[in-house]
Formats: structure tokens, sequence, C-alpha cells
């Protein structure tokens, strides 16, 4: 049989207490857990950023100079520009092998190999 857990919810003032608790008394986020049966590793972050002072939720600050943020959009605009023209040349070559592959059945024969021995005994002739 499954055995569903009870849904526990907590009242706005009871909430606000742990983040008092945890701001003013300098109660970590796993000794309020513990005190208060709290589960869940996201429960009492996410009650600190609604009703806590934000100093207490980790934040990642990055500082770049000027040049950096300049190149760091350089490079994402030419990634962009390689990745769009990476899907060009990629659904020309599409297009191309769907031709020759029609062409080889209209033909009868295998122009990929036709073409390859034609062209080297071609450059064989012109290199002499």
């Amino acid at each position: 049989m499954n055995e569903r857990r009870p849904i526990i919810k907590s009242s706005l003032s009871f909430k606000q207490e742990v983040v008092r608790e945890i701001e003013e008394e300098g109660l970590s986020h796993l000794e309020a857990s513990r005190r208060y049966g709290i589960k869940g590793s996201m429960t009492i972050k996410k009650w600190i950023i609604k009703f806590g002072k934000d100093h207490l939720v980790n934040k990642v600050i990055r500082i770049e100079m000027k040049g950096e943020v300049n190149q760091q959009k350089r490079l994402e605009a030419e990634l962009r520009r390689l990745k769009e023209a990476y899907a060009d040349l990629s659904l020309k070559h599409q297009c191309a092998e769907k031709v020759i592959e029609l062409a080889n059945e209209e033909l009868k024969m295998d122009l990929k190999k036709s073409f390859g021995t034609d062209a080297s005994s071609n450059s064989k002739g012109n290199s002499q």
C-alpha cells in the first residue's frame, strides 16, 4: 500500500520567526531545520528570500573590467555567427548528398566513385 506523507504547512508568523532567529541569533539553516523539524533543503532558504534580509542568501557577484565584458559579448556574438554558418553549411551538404543520391538512382551508377576515379586520373595527366 502507498502511504501518503502528511503535507505540513507553516503559518506566516512561524516562517517569520524562524527567519528572525536565523538573522538575529545567528542560527544556521541546518540548526533551524533540526530545531523545528523542517524538511527540505530549500524550504528555509525560500523563507529567507521572502521574509528576511538579502545578506543571508549566498549570491555570486562577478566583478569584471569593461574590456572583459566587451570581449565576452564579442565572443558570444562570434559563437552565434559560427553556429549559424555551420547550420547553413550542414544544410547545403545534406542537399548536395540528396542530389547525388537522386542522380545515382536516375543514372544507375555511383557518381562519387565515378567522379573520384575520373578526377584522380585527370589530375595524374595534368601533373605530368
